[in-house]
């Protein structure tokens, strides 16, 4: 390895100027793909597969309105606002909601509505209250004209039966009228017939008296009988006609009677038509009281219902009582999370316009989160202490400078390339931040390496070619392996089988690459061009007049075993072990109230509009109101159609789970179309990263399963409190997992670069101490408040949830680097035949200043993240800063050397057979040293004069 990378840096310094432009179009590729390709950061943190992940991406597909992201915007005034006021804000709803994707509530409105809902529910109670009298009043006159109605129907009977006596009686008078008459017509016919019998004997009588034929007297006598037989035929016929004009007066009577029943059946036919009237209008009336009994019913289970949501929602405001301060909630449809910045921008812009109404108008952290920028101006003032160290150090404003514009090569390339990945793949605001904090800390440390040997190569009058590609065989190879150990600690995040998380360690992981590359290759290609100028003035004049005091004053001062840091902690490593023991306790003894959480407004900078927002509404409108849970329910079947059911279905559930203990209220929160899916907010006592609200989620968790079996349903939750505790558990269970992996891999690196058991297992126990002192600065300053004032914490809360694997990995791969710088100088010096307690002093003179001086860099790199706009990099920051303090100072420094001084020997110990199978890496570059001292002796001195000629 040493020997290829020795060949590279040969190459690299002979075709300078192909390496520098080869960077350089590198660079101006991802740039150009950064700009055309890049899209919007994000801060939603996705687990696939997790509970929350599952409800949210429900609620996404069946009611996508209440799955957007929320923002919060909060408007003040001084006085009770006025009616312009109100106008004023329905106008800048209006215009948000203009604004595309975005639905906005306007909070006068609604809050009328709230307050209205006490008096429409008394006003529909009394509406059912008049109903009912009303139903009551027509059920009694209903019931009258039933009486009525059976008394018409008895009348109707008796008037029928009387009728149908009456008809029977006419039938009787006429039968007989009609027999009497049969027999008068008889008598008739038989006075006919006598008269015509009589006519003939008297026309007879008179011909015979004509004839002559009869005597007078009997002619007398047949006068005389047959007047006497007309006589009684007349006297018949008055009969007959007296009994004749009697049948005709009883006809007329028949008559008259047949009329009279006539006119009383049709008296009784519009008697029963009325009463068959009556009778509908009856039925017609039962059914309105049906109908009227139903809707009444409707009604009071509506009202019922609405008298049960509005104690659910009790105390629910937009305006707060006074009237002086209104909130109101934009949501962002399809926002991933995110908010567009023209959106954000859009959304405040328009809330500014309000204060020329006299109004004070804040946004939540969702609008006024600007992930455009990476670097802030704690960042800045972190460069700007590294340069003054390297400025330092290395004497020289151009060497200064080198390891920063390399550092900033190596992050411009990542970090450019990796913004134009967002095409394709979703990034996290934090995730360009990691790398960012990485790749400056590293790149700027990995490249002061190579430079520190070269020019100590250099002051040795060795040549500037050979010096660069001996640097890069030695130093580079410490490099490349310390890199390595970066790299797998990072990209071992992907073994937790979190997205953003692995996205997190692969970018950072890939510009830490990157930052290997441009040290083995783009340095050396530089320090070729920079020549003997890499020397400050001073030494490239005393290097001309062969003036070598520094050169000799400074090896002595590395040979020397007897004095020095190294040498103090040598001569009492119990004291220092004890010492390095007792402050990192100090430090980690917080770590132990470590409380994960997601940062919220809370976290934000006092005077924020951010953090005024959020405190605010906790204020005015309760706590919980910064951070609702919401809880969806998907149903097994559908609730009917109508309001009144949509109400029950959801109270039913409501009710239930405000019953639980730290619930405040529930609120409806949307019904898919087709009302299988309800959701609700449920609002909690406490602020979303309270404990108590943590609670509240670990009490609704077998409550929502029981709710769900009682109605039907299958409840799940989501929000930012239970995301929290979902990721947290699974960063629980992946952590073991990833230690496994992190460590093992680092340890059979660290194998195989010290040839040793006992300095990796060291290694990692030294990682161990540091990283307890670093959670305990964390825990101290952002969730005990200690220091609040200095570090900017505003309101002190839970860690952020993914630190802690985010700082085991990043610190095990920086206390490797360390260990690795450090460590190699001691096993080259043992390998070189030193004793193992004066190789440890001489390898730390040796490595000592320069650890120092990264070490120092990469602190103050770090520590300008604890004051970056984002907040929740902050505290990744400090963890980082105070890991690597510890870890440089402390356990590298003080720790390591106590133990190996007690160790001696022992300290590179291995068994035999392990060490024959073990490749030999030569990370110290001895091999190659040795390989190439005699090309290096037959080197004439004239190279060097050459070299002082050219840059003088």
């Amino acid at each position: 390895m040493a020997t290829l990378l020795h060949r590279l840096g040969r190459w690299c310094a002979q075709h300078r100027w192909t390496v520098v432009g080869a960077w350089a179009a590198l660079l101006a590729l991802t740039v150009a793909g950064m700009l055309t390709l890049a899209r919007p950061l994000s801060n939603e943190f996705s687990i696939p597969g997790s509970r929350f992940e599952a409800v949210l991406e429900t609620l996404k597909s069946e009611i996508p309105e209440a799955a957007g992201t929320t923002g919060t915007v909060v408007i003040r005034s001084d006085a009770p606002f006025t009616d312009a006021q109100e106008r004023a804000v329905a106008d800048a709803v209006a215009a948000w909601t203009a604004l595309d994707g975005v639905e906005a509530t306007d909070p006068f409105e609604a809050q009328a509505t709230l307050d209205g809902t006490d008096q429409e529910l008394a006003d529909g109670e009394q509406e059912i209250a008049d109903g009912r009298d009303q139903l009551d009043e027509g059920e009694a006159e209903l019931e009258q004209a039933r009486e009525q109605l059976a008394e018409g129907k008895e009348q109707l009977a008796a008037g029928e039966q009387e009728l149908e006596a009456s008809q029977a009686q006419l039938e009787d008078g006429r039968a007989q009228l009609e027999a009497g008459q049969a027999e008068l017509t008889a008598q008739a016919q038989q006075l006919d017939a006598s008269q015509a019998a009589l006519d003939a004997q008297l026309q007879q009588l008179e011909a015979g008296i004509a004839a002559g034929q009869v005597p007078p007297a009997q002619a007398e006598a047949a006068r005389a009988e047959i007047a006497a037989g007309q006589a009684q035929i007349d006297g018949g016929r008055q009969q007959v006609a007296a009994a004749q004009a009697q049948i005709d007066t009883q006809r007329a009577q028949l008559e008259a009677g047949e009329a009279q029943a006539a006119a009383g059946a049709e008296q009784l036919e519009a008697s029963r038509a009325q009463l068959e009237d009556a009778e509908q209008q009856i039925a017609d009336g039962e059914q309105e009281l049906k109908d009227g009994r139903a809707e009444l019913a409707e009604g009071e289970a509506a009202v019922a219902a609405g008298r049960r949501m509005a104690e659910l929602t009790d105390g629910f405001r937009l305006v707060n009582e006074a009237g002086t301060v209104a909130m109101t909630q934009l949501t962002v449809e399809g926002s991933g999370g995110f908010i567009e910045p023209e959106t954000t921008a859009a959304i405040q812009r328009v809330g500014h316009e309000l204060d020329a109404q006299g109004l004070e108008v804040s946004f939540s952290k969702e609008i006024t989160d600007d992930l455009s920028t990476l670097l802030g101006p704690g960042e800045v003032v972190g460069l700007v202490v590294a340069g003054v160290v390297l400025l330092v150090m290395l004497g020289s404003l151009v060497v200064a400078g080198l390891p920063l514009l390399m550092a900033l090569v190596g992050v411009g390339v990542g970090l450019t390339g990796a913004m134009a990945l967002t095409r394709w793949v979703d990034m996290q605001s934090i995730t360009p931040v990691l790398a960012l904090m990485l790749g400056l800390a590293v790149g700027i440390d990995y490249s002061l390496f190579l430079i520190n040997r070269h020019r100590q190569q250099v002051r040795h009058g060795m040549p500037v070619r050979e010096s660069i590609a001996l640097a890069v065989g030695t130093s580079g190879n410490a490099v490349t392996f310390a890199g390595l150990t970066v790299i797998i600690a990072l990209a071992a995040l992907t073994v937790t089988g979190i997205p953003f998380l692995s996205v997190m360690g692969l970018v950072a992981a890939a510009t830490v690459a990157i930052a290997v590359l441009v040290a083995i290759t783009l340095t050396p290609a530089v320090l070729s061009l920079l020549g003997l100028r890499v020397l400050p003035r001073k030494a490239r004049l005393a290097l001309a007049s062969g003036d070598d005091h520094d050169t000799v004053a400074e090896d002595a001062r590395q040979a020397d075993t007897h004095h020095g840091w190294a040498a103090f902690v040598q001569r009492r490593p119990w004291l220092a072990i004890l010492a390095v023991l007792a402050i990192v306790a100090g430090l980690g003894y917080p770590a132990t109230q470590l409380r994960l959480g997601l940062p919220d407004g809370g976290s934000e900078p006092a005077g924020s509009s951010a953090y005024t927002t959020y405190d605010t509404v906790r204020e005015e409108f309760g706590a919980g109101a910064n951070g609702p849970i919401l809880a969806v329910a998907e149903l097994d079947t559908p609730v009917p159609e109508g309001e009144t059911a949509l109400l029950e279905a959801q109270a039913d559930i409501a009710e239930e789970l405000a019953a639980v203990e730290g619930v405040v209220r529930v609120l409806p929160a949307g019904v898919s179309d087709d009302r299988d899916v309800l959701a609700f907010q449920v609002q909690p006592e406490g602020g979303p990263a309270e404990e108590s609200t943590v609670a509240l989620v670990d009490r609704l968790t077998p409550a929502v399963e029981r709710v769900g079996q009682d109605h039907g349903a299958e409840i799940g939750l989501t929000g930012q409190t239970v995301a929290n505790i979902d990721v947290s558990a699974k960063l629980a269970d992946a952590l073991p997992v990833y230690l496994a992996v992190v460590v093992g891999l680092s340890l059979i690196l660290l194998l195989l670069v010290f040839r040793s058991v006992v300095v990796p297992l060291l290694a990692t126990a030294g990682f161990l101490l540091s990283l307890a002192a670093s959670f305990g600065a964390v825990v101290a300053v952002y969730q005990l408040g200690h220091l609040s004032g200095i570090f900017d914490v505003n309101e002190p809360g839970p860690v952020l949830s993914f630190l802690p694997i985010l700082l085991i990995g990043i610190l095990f791969g920086l206390a490797m680097d360390y260990q690795v710088f450090l460590v190699s100088a001691m096993r080259e010096e043992h390998v070189h035949g030193t004793d193992a307690r004066r190789a440890v002093v001489s390898g730390f003179n040796h490595s000592a200043r320069v650890v120092t001086a990264a070490a120092i860099i990469m602190i103050s790199v770090f520590a300008g993240f604890v004051w970056a706009h984002l907040t929740m990099v902050r505290p990744m920051g400090l963890g980082l800063a105070v890991g690597v303090l510890v870890d440089a100072f402390l356990v590298r420094m003080t720790l390591t050397p106590a133990v190996m001084s007690l160790l001696g020997e022992r300290a590179w110990w291995i068994p035999r057979w392990l060490d024959r199978i073990l490749p030999d890496v030569d990370v110290e570059g001895a091999r190659l040293e040795r390989s190439l001292a005699p090309a290096a002796a037959a080197q004439p001195e004239a190279a060097a004069e050459g070299e002082i000629a050219r840059t003088r």
